[in-house]
C-alpha cells in the first residue's frame, strides 16, 4: 500500500508510519548483531580442526548470512527511499505497544521478584486491562498459571527457574 504522506515521526494521529524506517532500523540492527556473532565466532575458531569444524565454524557462516540478507534489506531500502509504504497506522502501533510494554518490563522484573511473581503480575495485568473478567477469575488464574508451570518444571522435569525473593521465604 502506498501513500504520497511523509512519515508522520512527528505528525498527526492518522499519519500512519511508513516502512522505510522500520525496515532500515531492523536492517541496522541485524548488521550489528550479525558482526558481533561474525566477531565472537573468528574468536573461538571459525576454521576446520583436525576431528571437524570449530566451534565458531557454523555460527560464522549464519553471521555472514544475516549479514548479506540485513545488507540487502538495508540497501534496497535506501535505493527505493522515495517509496513510501505504510507499515502501520498509529492507532495499530498503540496495540502493540500496549502488549509489548509490559512484556518487557515482565522481562525486567524477572531478575528482581523472580519469574513465578513476574508472571502472576503479568498475567493477572492482561486479564484486568485487556479481559472482561469476574474478580474471582482475575485473583485465581494468576496465581494457578504459575503455580502449574512450578509444578511441572522444577517438581517433574527437575528444570530449575529464576526465582525471587517470595520463593526463597518457601525455602526454593
Amino acid at each position: 500500500m502506498q501513500t504520497s504522506q511523509d512519515d508522520g515521526a512527528a505528525g498527526a494521529e492518522g499519519t500512519p508510519i511508513s516502512t522505510r524506517w522500520v525496515e532500515l532500523s531492523v536492517a541496522l540492527a541485524l548488521m550489528v548483531l550479525a558482526l558481533v556473532v561474525i566477531g565472537d565466532s573468528l574468536r573461538v575458531g571459525a576454521g576446520w580442526a583436525d576431528d571437524g569444524p570449530k566451534a565458531g565454524y557454523f555460527p560464522f557462516y549464519i553471521g555472514l548470512a544475516l549479514l548479506g540478507a540485513s545488507g540487502w534489506t538495508a540497501f534496497t531500502q535506501l535505493r527505493h527511499w522515495q517509496r513510501i509504504e505504510v507499515f502501520a497506522e498509529r492507532a495499530q502501533m498503540r496495540s502493540v505497544a500496549a502488549v509489548m510494554l509490559p512484556m518487557v518490563v515482565h522481562v525486567a522484573l524477572i531478575k528482581f521478584i523472580g519469574l513465578y511473581v513476574a508472571s502472576a503480575l503479568l498475567i493477572g495485568w492482561f486479564m484486568h486491562r485487556h479481559g472482561q473478567h469476574r474478580l474471582a477469575t482475575k485473583l485465581a488464574v494468576p496465581v494457578a498459571v504459575p503455580l502449574v508451570v512450578f509444578v511441572v518444571f522444577e517438581r517433574w522435569f527437575l528444570v530449575p527457574l529464576p526465582k525471587g525473593p517470595l520463593e526463597a521465604l518457601f525455602g526454593y
